[in-house]
């Protein structure tokens, strides 16, 4: 005999929709075994809540007849609340397969941090530290003292301060060195320099911002030393450079370098600072890299003030490293925006750490993780490829077909924006040519969900799997199996 809201087909019971009145109270649920060893380790509070969120939802699904009856049993509803709890407590930011072929990828969070630094982090962090506590003086301290002297040292830096990022370096040493001089608001830059970076984070909204005026000079692609002469006025507090590291001008151009910029304006009493963004604080061009300008190379040129990322070229966490002469440094640190944008301890700690690497350059590529990516041989990445294809071709087989092929990536994050980086990927193509957008978006879809997410590209009708920031072939190879289930 058949059961309420249930049907026989062929003398058998047939799947039937629940009932709202068929759903346990939230107590009922609360008290069976599994609901008891859910509160036993997660406490009344986050297990009833979800308890209830689910039984409303399941309440929901009867109503609308699309609950069955064996979804709204107690085990399966214990099964369910408790694939709830998980998913409640799973952290929403997690680490990734950067295999998009660009190394330092805003989105995936810029540089790795290499050991060392990480290492520095828990061992700083797992109790009290001397953050602002001057431990040979026996009291308060400057937390700015923890990376000072590394960053003069390595910058040639008369002193050094540090923010939370670079686009708060750059708003605090306009608006310090622009509230230096009474009266003097006007901060000149080239029109071929007015950038504007990812998240509309633009140069002229950045100055009045901080109370500055913008004064234009030049052109798009050809700005002259008179340019600059013609603006300087008694309201004029700055001259500015700004390298454009995320796009290149070409062609019929002119630039006025730092050199001449400084000369010009320490003969009319003024500062000059430029913001470098990428920040490189060595010679790429020794290891087989593209030319990028350093800080080093701008003081000496004379600028008075230069500012660059921690998380790009550096290869650091978050910040805003500002480096200069003395009496434009200490401006910008006594500005009471200071406080508002000082870096915290955690990013401090890793950033301090990184530093140290510097002091041993011979190591760099091997200690430093962004540099070691960034160097990685392409021969040695397309072998990867080589030994990875049989086993991925198998796994999405036999809707897709994998071909290993030569590959251009980048560095990423606005660093030598035209530049492109040899490499190799695993190439996936749907195999029927009808449907194939739709079949990679579903392919990037699965390697996305898989439980280290697979992020590549999509580019000429083929999903693309760079591997040069793959050091671990077996980091891969592991989700395979789970990529072969999804696509079944």
């Amino acid at each position: 005999m058949a059961r309420p809201h249930e049907s026989v087909v062929d003398g058998s019971p047939a799947r039937t929709s629940a009932q709202p009145q068929d759903l346990p109270a939230v107590d009922r649920l609360l008290r069976s075994a599994a609901g008891q060893a859910l509160l036993a380790e997660h406490g009344h509070t986050l297990v009833a809540g979800q308890a209830r969120a689910l039984l409303d939802e399941c309440r929901a699904q009867a109503r609308a007849g699309t609950l069955d009856t064996a979804d709204a049993a107690l085990p399966a509803l214990a099964e369910a609340l408790a694939a709830r709890i998980a998913a409640r407590l799973a952290p929403r930011m997690r680490r990734v397969l950067n295999l998009t072929g660009t190394v330092i990828h805003t989105n995936l969070g810029r540089a790795l941090l290499a050991d060392d630094a990480l290492a520095q982090v828990m061992a700083t962090m797992a109790g009290p530290n001397n953050l602002e506590y001057d431990l040979e003086a026996g009291g308060r301290g400057d937390r700015d003292s923890l990376v000072e002297e590394l960053l003069c040292t390595l910058t040639g830096a008369e002193a050094a301060t540090v923010v939370n990022n670079n686009a708060a370096a750059v708003l605090l040493t306009i608006a310090a060195l622009a509230h230096a001089r009474e009266g003097r608001r006007e901060v000149v830059v080239s029109r071929g320099e007015l950038v504007e970076i990812g998240g509309a984070f633009r140069m002229p909204d950045v100055m009045a911002a901080a109370g500055a005026t913008l004064v234009e000079v030049g052109t798009t692609n050809r700005t002259h030393a008179r340019d600059y002469e013609r603006a300087i006025g008694e309201r004029t507090a700055l001259l500015m450079k700004v390298h454009t590291s995320n796009y290149a001008v070409q062609g019929f151009t002119a630039a006025v370098d730092e050199a001449e910029l400084a000369r010009i304006a320490h003969a009319h009493g003024l500062p000059v600072a430029t913001d470098l963004g990428s920040g490189a604080l060595v010679d790429m061009v020794a290891w087989g890299l593209p030319a990028e300008p350093t800080p080093q190379s701008k003081l000496a040129a004379g600028c008075d003030v230069v500012t660059f990322s921690g998380d790009k070229l550096l290869g650091g966490p978050q910040a805003g490293l500002i480096v200069g002469r003395r009496d434009a440094i200490e401006k910008i640190r006594r500005f009471p925006m200071k406080r508002a944008l000082r870096m915290s301890k955690l990013p401090l700690a890793a950033l301090e750490a990184t530093l140290r690497l510097y002091l041993r350059p011979e190591r760099l590529a091997r200690d430093l993780p962004t540099l070691r990516l960034l160097t990685r041989a392409p021969a040695h990445i397309r072998a990867q490829a080589q030994a990875l294809q049989p086993a991925l071709a198998a796994a999405v087989a036999p809707r897709y077909a994998v071909a290993v092929v030569d590959t251009l990536g980048q560095i990423g994050s606005g660093s030598l924006p035209v530049e492109r980086l040899p490499s190799a990927a695993l190439a996936i193509a749907p195999v029927a040519k009808k449907g194939a957008g739709r079949a990679l978006d579903a392919l990037a879809a699965a390697l996305r969900a898989l439980p280290l997410p697979v992020v590549g590209r999509i580019a000429d009708d083929r999903l693309l799997l760079d591997l040069r920031c793959l050091e671990r072939s077996e980091e891969l190879a592991a989700q395979l199996p789970a990529l072969q289930e999804r696509l079944a």
